[in-house]
């Protein structure tokens, strides 16, 4: 794990509200780290499960596990059992073996079903997971679940995180409150694919499966699904949104539950790019006048992840050209006479050629900001889409050149 906390990080760990039939617990179960806590417990009465997963064709026995569980979840009581250090992905029967020994041993000490117990792992790939040190540890976690251990359950899952992440909402609906808090980890590997890294998000609102499923994906493809860290998507990444239905309200059809749904989902993945490995820069990449939004997305993704736009930027060098190749290679329309680019309101190119009141000592003292704003106008349509990134450094290279020693 990282132990120099992100320039970008927030100033501390939110107030998170505690939400009604949900308790937390976590323990060093020494999977791989020392002298820390690994493994987190969530336990949730009477909850509707939704989530998304990792489409990785390499995707680790958890998430295959949680996949086959959401599709055929029932009511009741859940669990979410975490561990950090170790991914158990690309481990085979092994790994299978691993899941169904930790969901065996956290049902009889939950008195839970299996089908109920979510499993997720996250750190190193092809390794075995010790899986025995996490049943070992269930009975312990157990007795420590507390309402208020929300904290300690994020600063559990961290790897190369340098800080815990979490967010909430709380909000009026005709029945009364509602509350909504979730926490996250991620890093490196991020670029999520219908997924994202490890999010768990809990709401004491009432409402049905399929409609949290709905507000889910729809919630995380205009979040989670639009930020990227190094172009790389995980073998783990797992989302899961329980609601207990603890406050009595219906959110059923409530379009502000919907937004602030989502409100947390954005913190959420904000943070997470804030936590970039080695990142020092926030970066918002803006296309307009797309020819269509998926060619929108397309372009901005393909800013978002160039090595050589990123590396200008931890430079503070603002070599726009780079933004130019990178709208060029992405793949979708564009006409090289009416492509306009600003760095934040600062105009750098325009309808095809450098602006005519360019200042480069402008753009440069823009460039020095720890928050960014790339926007670019395709001339061609109404096609708009908004991604977020950071700067690629040589800390990004130190963490991960030696992740596994």
């Amino acid at each position: 794990m990282a132990s120099k906390v992100s320039p970008l990080a927030p100033a501390r760990f939110p107030d998170l509200p505690i939400i009604g039939g949900v308790r937390f617990a976590s323990a060093a179960a020494g999977v791989r780290y020392k002298g820390r806590t690994d493994v987190m417990l969530a336990v949730i009465e009477e909850a509707t499960v939704a989530g998304t997963f990792t489409r990785s064709a390499t995707r680790s026995a958890p998430v295959r596990d949680g996949q086959s569980k959401l599709a055929h979840s029932e009511g009741g009581r859940a669990a979410f059992l975490v561990n950090s250090g170790n991914s158990n992905a690309f481990t085979g029967r092994l790994g299978e073996e691993a899941v169904h020994g930790i969901c065996t041993a956290a049902a009889a000490a939950l008195d839970l079903p299996p089908s109920r117990i979510f499993t997720s792992s996250t750190g190193v790939i092809g390794e075995p997971l010790p899986w025995q040190r996490i049943a070992d540890a269930v009975p312990a976690l157990r007795d420590a679940l507390a309402p208020d251990g929300i904290e300690a359950a994020a600063r559990a899952i961290m790897t190369t995180d340098t800080f815990p992440k979490g967010a909430s909402a709380e909000l009026d609906l005709p029945g009364g409150t509602v509350r909504i808090a979730g926490i996250a980890k991620g890093s490196g590997m991020i670029a999520p694919d219908m997924a994202t890294m490890l999010v768990y998000v809990f709401t004491d609102a009432r409402i049905g499966r399929e409609e949290l499923q709905a507000l889910t994906s729809a919630a995380c493809d205009r979040s989670f699904n639009r930020i990227t860290v190094d172009s790389d998507t995980s073998t783990s990444d797992t989302l899961l949104v329980a609601a207990t239905g603890a406050s009595g309200v219906d959110a059923s059809g409530q379009p502000d539950f919907a937004r602030a749904l989502e409100s947390v989902f954005l913190d959420l993945a904000l943070q997470v790019v804030r936590d970039g490995e080695g990142a020092t820069k926030l970066v918002q990449v803006r296309v307009t006048g797309a020819a269509s939004e998926p060619d929108a997305h397309r372009t901005a993704m393909a800013i978002a992840n160039s090595p050589l736009v990123k590396t200008a930027i931890a430079g503070e060098d603002a070599n726009w050209g780079r933004i130019v190749m990178a709208v060029g290679k992405s793949g979708a329309q564009a006409d090289r006479d009416r492509l306009s680019i600003r760095f934040g309101d600062i105009v750098v190119a325009l309808d095809g050629f450098r602006a005519p009141d360019y200042s480069e000592e402008a753009a440069s003292a823009y460039m020095k900001r720890q928050e960014l704003e790339i926007g670019v106008d395709l001339g061609l349509g109404d096609g708009a889409a908004t991604v977020w990134t950071c700067d690629l450094t040589h800390g990004y290279i130190d963490i991960n050149a030696d992740y596994r020693s």
